[in-house]
């Protein structure tokens, strides 16, 4: 068995029952199982049970750099558009509803969380001032409206799971352009 292959079944087995039961209610045994290891693998690459969360929330949720934004003046529905479309945010649904579950009683997690979002408000700040040169809306505003459009892009995959329904973001980047006439 390939080493580097084991520890991402781990890691694939723990994002899927974290996902689904919850950090605390996923035994480490049942993680190994999934995974087709032995359950002292685990121990070999993540000292404590923490280490398999913590791994997870840094290894598979991030944002890549060095993204231009794709931006047209006068347009910012369509900008805003683009950039959910274009946006590399690499955490798959079952990570976010890791981030969200978990965010309440590990630090660790709420700072990712954090992050993520924030750069998802710069990001979509950077674009509404693009698409918006010489914007009637303060600073303010665009914050609030570059905020608003952060939430739905992390929260989808939540509201999703909890009630059935899906955003558009096509929709929501609309609405927000809307409100910043």
């Amino acid at each position: 068995m390939v080493t580097g292959d084991a520890r991402t079944r781990i890691l694939d087995a723990a994002e899927e029952l974290f996902a689904g039961s919850g950090y605390e209610a996923t035994p480490t045994a049942v993680i190994a199982r999934f995974a087709k290891v032995r359950k002292g693998l685990i121990f070999d690459y993540f000292p404590r049970k923490i280490d398999v969360l913590v791994a997870l929330v840094n290894e598979r949720t991030h944002i890549e750099e060095g993204r231009e934004v794709d931006a047209v003046p006068g347009d910012p529905a369509g900008t805003l558009a683009r950039l959910a479309r274009g946006l590399p945010l690499r955490a798959s649904p079952a990570m976010r509803r890791i981030l969200f579950r978990e965010a309440d009683t590990h630090g660790s997690v709420k700072e990712r969380l954090g992050r993520l979002n924030n750069e998802l408000v710069r990001r979509a700040r950077f674009a509404l001032e693009l698409a918006q040169p010489g914007a009637r809306g303060d600073a303010a505003r665009l914050e609030v409206a570059a905020a608003m459009f952060a939430a739905v892009l992390l929260y989808q995959e939540n509201l999703w799971q909890l009630t059935g329904h899906q955003i558009d973001p096509d929709a929501v980047a609309e609405l927000i352009a809307h409100t910043l006439v």
